[in-house]
């Protein structure tokens, strides 16, 4: 302990005597820094890798194979001590790191790594960052992490005030486990119903309204102490393949362009955002060769640096993605990126190739000593504006009491309560006088129809749960309906239930069939009412968070109003034109 204070105070004694150098005699304290660091040194600096583990020295057998498959060593801190990376970002078990179990362990590793990466190398603190977009889609930390809603769902509440307070708490929250940067916010504009990757982590498809929630949640991330990242440029929200498995295309002209995708960027921008994080998208208007976002200078140093006047951080998406590898090799792809724009490259496969990689680009002159110096130096300054050499380090203690706490839990309910849409109550059956009856919880979701039912059956009613899943067969069909014969009330929530969902659609019109009061709720993407419309009650809660379905019942029940309004048209399924306007709320 200390010998790791010793260290931090060394150099952070380092950094601010020369930020109090007279200004006359010009010595910036980042360029300080780049004269003491080596080539290697530097390189390090471009790499954000995944550690496998909750504690930086001691790890599970199963964690300790996970680091040597990649790495060769077995620890976090052995991963720093090798790379001396730039940048880590955390995973839940769902990925496989597993890093985010509870406040205090997350506090505890990201000390862990700290000290290693400020003890070795040229003694630079870490960005340590994750996915904490909010919503029910990409999240890392979960209970008792608040749960703040996602980003259709504050598009829905059009209130900035909102959408800055909840970036707050989750910046805030990160901010106490030592998570200094949040991959947040989304700034993409979700113009295509079947984007398969975006969806609900857009704030919506117009770009105004994009543009207005991307900068307060700027404004909030940085109010709740951490950096932020707007994604993925140049716009990812009209795609019909996910780039985690593939290579998309966009293919708006530079006219679209300029008004549905940059807009949100631009707001970023003026904001004063800390970085931007690219995509693995085609897109020939602005790059004809057909290379991806991420690979093309083009793209990233003619329309960002020089076109939009970006001067800040840009970091790619994961260079793991079947958007990236389909296409470029565990060697081409760092280099290719960094030529491209690029200055720190996340999750790059096969770390030792990599790294050499780029080391042999530098050392043999194909990538100037310059421009390595001009990446790193905005890594540095990032880091400093941050103050992360005095503030790296962080109280287990105080995590434990600020994650979670009561003051965001009511935060995370009351906006919610702001995002519920009712799209349709054409029977006139909303609100539902609260009191005894009968209720059947069926559709998607084990967790969603348990966790609805029990917020009903705190209201009064004998709730029956049955879940069906998202292909629901035939056979399962028949006997949920059978079941809804006998209830007074039947509430199905659906998940995306598009064309090929033929068993969500059949389940909604054999509920509809039984002549029982029938609500639907579409409990991710809002478009799934274009396949029933024939189901006279249907709200949408972009969302499936236990905060979101107690304001479905909420407003089911009439305890509130439902004023989100839709941030997305509703198409036809038959493609004729729109069901539900943007703006469209009872």
């Amino acid at each position: 302990m200390l010998r790791r204070l010793v260290v931090t105070l060394t150099v952070a004694g380092l950094m601010l005597a020369a930020a109090a150098t007279p200004a006359s005699a010009t010595v910036d304290p980042v360029t300080l820094m780049l004269r003491h660091m080596s080539v290697r040194d530097k390189v390090g600096q471009l790499f954000v890798v995944e550690v496998y583990g909750q504690d930086a020295r001691s790890v599970t057998p199963a964690a300790a194979a996970r680091n040597q498959a990649l790495y060769g060593v077995n620890t976090p801190a052995e991963v720093i001590d090798k790379y001396q990376p730039g940048g880590v970002i955390y995973f839940d078990a769902r990925r496989g790191p597993d890093n985010v179990q509870n406040p205090r362990q997350i506090a505890t590793l990201s000390n862990g790594l700290q000290a290693t990466a400020l003890r070795t190398g040229a003694h630079v603190p870490l960005l340590i960052s994750t996915d904490q977009e909010g919503g029910a889609v990409v999240y890392r930390l979960t209970a008792p992490a608040t749960a703040m809603p996602g980003n259709m769902a504050l598009g829905a509440t059009r209130s900035t005030a909102d959408a800055r307070q909840s970036a707050k708490v989750i910046g805030t929250e990160l901010a106490s486990v030592g998570i200094n940067q949040d991959y947040a916010p989304v700034a993409d504009v979700n113009v295509n119903p079947a984007n398969p990757v975006i969806g609900v982590r857009s704030a919506g498809a117009d770009p105004a309204l994009v543009s207005r929630m991307v900068a307060a949640q700027v404004r909030g991330y940085h109010a709740g102490g951490v950096a932020t990242v707007a994604k993925h440029f140049p716009g990812h929200g009209d795609t019909a393949t996910d780039s985690h498995f593939g290579l998309p295309e966009v293919t708006h002209t530079r006219a679209e362009l300029e008004a549905i995708d940059l807009p949100p960027f631009r707001a970023a921008i003026r904001e004063g955002v800390d970085t931007i994080m690219t995509a693995h998208v085609v897109l020939r208007s602005v790059d004809p060769s057909g290379a991806p976002a991420t690979m093309s200078r083009p793209i990233l140093t003619g329309l960002l640096r020089e076109e939009l006047g970006y001067d800040g951080l840009i970091v790619t998406d994961a260079l793991d993605m079947g958007g990236a590898t389909g296409t470029y090799p565990p060697d081409v792809a760092p280099v290719a990126a960094f030529e491209a724009g690029a200055d720190q490259l996340v999750l790059a496969p096969q770390m030792d190739v990599a790294y050499v990689a780029v080391l042999n680009a530098v050392e043999s002159g194909r990538i100037s000593r310059q421009r390595l110096d001009a990446s790193v130096e905005r890594i540095l300054r990032l880091k400093l504006e941050r103050n992360l050499w005095l503030t790296a380090f962080v109280s287990p203690d105080r995590a434990e009491r600020v994650v979670g706490r009561p003051a965001h839990r009511a935060a995370e309910q009351a906006i919610t309560d702001h995002t519920t849409t009712l799209v349709k109550n054409d029977a006139g059956l909303l609100p539902v006088p609260a009191g005894p009856r009968n209720v059947l919880v069926t559709g998607w979701g084990v967790t969603t129809t348990s966790t609805l039912g029990a917020a009903i059956g705190r209201r009064g009613a004998t709730v029956t749960v049955r879940e069906t899943g998202t292909a629901p067969t035939a056979a399962t069909i028949a006997e949920v309906a059978a079941t809804a014969a006998q209830q007074d009330l039947i509430v199905v929530s659906t998940m995306n239930a598009a064309a090929a969902s033929t068993g969500q659609h059949a389940l909604v019109r054999a509920l509809l069939a039984t002549g029982k009061p029938v609500v639907v709720a579409g409990v991710r993407n809002p478009y799934d009412i274009a396949y029933f419309p024939e189901a006279p009650t249907y709200l949408a809660t972009y969302g499936y968070t236990a905060a979101s379905l107690e304001s479905l019942a909420k407003a089911i029940f009439g305890e509130i109003d439902p004023t989100g309004k839709l941030p997305v048209s509703i198409p036809r399924a038959d493609g004729t034109g729109t069901l539900y306007p943007i703006g469209h709320g009872l």
